[in-house]
């Protein structure tokens, strides 16, 4: 018997493995989620353990890839920064206006702290409320933008 994913009707996923075991539900994880979202990816069991690893959602059959994509763009949601529009001051905590790839945005970043530089070129913010928005590119971005960032670096 080969290995399978399976849609459940409560719209959760089970796998079932190579000898016929099933295991529900499952939790599709990015291993590197911002450095490399296209490649890595696991299946883990209700109590976190890792029941198959998975190089790349292209290996999968079509089915089973838009099971993990559509489970993958439920659970992740970091929303990716692509410009500066406005802060209310220049210390924290105080308010962002941002422009992302889901539309404008406002939040609050409680201390400086909350910004975290994953490499030379990328930065992970924090808002008050946990959600995390990504940076991917700080050279790509416009001199206001660039400015008003500079003053939290």
């Amino acid at each position: 018997m080969s290995a399978r994913l399976i849609k459940m009707p409560d719209g959760r996923l089970r796998y079932v493995d190579p000898d016929g075991q099933p295991h529900d539900p499952v939790t599709p994880v990015r291993a590197f989620p911002i450095s490399s979202p296209k490649l890595g990816f696991s299946l883990l069991s209700a109590d976190g353990h890792e029941l198959l690893w998975i190089d790349s959602l292209d290996d999968l059959p079509d089915d089973e890839r838009e099971l993990i994509e559509t489970a993958l763009t439920g659970r992740e949601f970091m929303p990716e920064i692509r410009r500066l529009v406005a802060v209310s001051g220049f210390v924290t905590p105080c308010t962002w206006t941002v422009d992302s790839d889901r539309g404008e945005t406002r939040f609050v970043l409680k201390g400086e702290e909350d910004i975290r530089r994953l490499n030379a070129h990328t930065l992970l913010i924090a808002d008050n409320q946990g959600i995390h928005y990504l940076l991917r590119d700080l050279t790509g971005l416009d001199r206001q933008s660039r400015k008003l960032l500079d003053r939290f670096l």
